[in-house]
């Protein structure tokens, strides 16, 4: 179970001369503009109305800087920095879709404004329209911004990075690569280059960035929790333990650190500790379902099977469709001979998950338990579209056409079971010598001479 490193894509929209910093998957916070007027004498920033909203805009009374900016473009209708206050407002006042029509009037009246473009690409961005956004977050990469030159650089190039993630992540890489160049202080731009990279499988390259993410900010809890999945990840189980400790110092509400804490000291040999970290869990809590199926996994890895069938009905009653509660149910029904219980919750499971490999196996073993061995050789047969044979389901093959008075199906897997074994099964290759010797006499000399 990796951890959520982040609940959304950080991205800043930016004014004329500072940032907020909303998400694309998150737009309930309203971004924080600082307005500082341009000095240049080409603008219409000396409009009566632009000035007199742009005071309204900093004491937040939007309908009055609305209503002005509004007059004013009735009398200058390319006004840029009219257009561009108002994007302002309707961004501030969570209506998207007006304020990605202010700012592209705004960037239409002035296209070299670097604010502009990079808001207006943020936008677009947040509602879906990708090679749009892309569009204009590059423009923004090639303007000037107004103050906080590299910051705003930066955040051009991180946005623009963003964006581009899902359609060319080389390209995501180089932004961030070029972000970080622009405020080397900043870890963002490494935590966003490492979930890319992690994403990719490049684990190693992933770990760089947060390790550099950390340095840049010990106390923040996004590099500790990118770092302790990427060791999970890499079967680093002791580095995975001292990060997801480090992130439940922070943070120690965190469930899914402790679940996933759980798992690596279980991957540790560290079952009692793993045990008592999970019982603390309640099924309640956030990855309450997930928590007791990883709990009952420990107490699995520890032998103790009542305590792990307890979790596992907590998992299957919070989750009845999820095939892996079932299947866990099941297995450890089977180990404690529960046979014809164990049979209903793995067939549940292959019901809600055909393609989980893993529940043939268990299922026919269950089913030949149950005496029912049409069942027991179908459930071979959908293991074998997933799985290689073994001697294992050879010799359980075997014995299930032998019960069916299948004959010659049954010596055949009971030839293929002694060519394969090689001696691990000792006790069942007796058993396949003396059926064969009952049920093919012509041959019987031949298996007697493999005692």
């Amino acid at each position: 179970m990796a951890i959520n490193r982040r609940a959304g894509v950080i991205l800043l929209v930016v004014a004329l001369a500072a940032a907020a910093a909303p998400s694309f998957a998150d737009q309930q916070s309203t971004p924080t503009v600082r307005h500082h007027r341009v000095e240049d004498p080409t603008d219409d920033s000396t409009s009566p109305e632009i000035v007199q909203a742009e005071t309204a805009m900093e004491k937040q009374d939007y309908i009055t800087a609305e209503t002005l900016l509004l007059q004013a473009l009735k009398s200058n209708p390319n006004a840029y920095r009219a257009w561009f206050n108002l994007g302002y407002i309707y961004t501030a006042t969570k209506h998207v879709p007006e304020a990605i029509v202010a700012y592209r009037k705004a960037v239409e009246a002035k296209p070299d404004v670097f604010e502009s473009n990079l808001n207006l690409g943020i936008l677009l961005a947040r509602q879906g329209e990708a090679g749009e956004a892309m569009k204009y977050l590059q423009a923004a990469t090639q303007l000037k911004p107004t103050a906080n030159t590299n910051e705003g650089l930066s955040h051009a190039w991180l946005s623009l990075g963003l964006v581009e993630e899902a359609h060319d992540p080389e390209q995501a890489l180089a932004a961030f690569a070029q972000a970080v160049k622009l405020t080397p202080d900043d870890p963002e731009p490494h935590l966003s280059a490492g979930s890319l990279l992690e994403k990719q499988d490049k684990l190693q390259e992933a770990a760089d960035e947060y390790r550099a993410a950390a340095k840049l900010d010990p106390k923040s809890s996004e590099p500790i929790t990118g770092l302790a999945n990427v060791y999970s990840k890499q079967k680093k189980f002791a580095d995975a333990e001292i990060q997801l400790r480090k992130l439940l110092a922070i943070d120690p509400r965190n469930s899914n650190a402790k679940v996933q804490l759980g798992r690596v000291l279980a991957a540790e040999g560290k079952n009692e500790e793993a045990a008592a970290l999970l019982t603390s869990q309640p099924s309640s809590a956030e990855g309450g379902p997930r928590a007791a199926l990883e709990l009952g996994t420990v107490y699995v890895r520890a032998g103790k099977y009542s305590e792990a069938e307890q979790q596992f009905r907590i998992a299957v009653q919070d989750m009845p469709e999820d095939a892996e509660a079932h299947y866990a149910l099941g297995s450890v029904l089977m180990h404690e001979k529960q046979y014809a219980e164990s049979q209903a919750e793995l067939l549940t499971a292959a019901k809600l998950r055909p393609d989980m490999s893993e529940i043939y196996g268990n299922l026919a073993f269950v089913a030949a338990e149950n005496k029912n061995f049409d069942l027991a050789i179908r459930a071979l047969e959908q293991r074998g579209k997933y799985l290689p044979e073994s001697p294992a389901t050879y010799f359980l093959r075997a014995t299930s056409y032998d019960n069916l008075k299948a004959t010659a199906k049954a010596v055949e897997n009971y030839q293929q079971f002694l060519a394969t074994d090689g001696g691990k099964m000792p006790n069942q290759e007796w058993q396949a010598r003396h059926r064969l010797i009952a049920i093919d006499p012509r041959n019987a000399s031949k298996y007697a001479e493999k005692k």
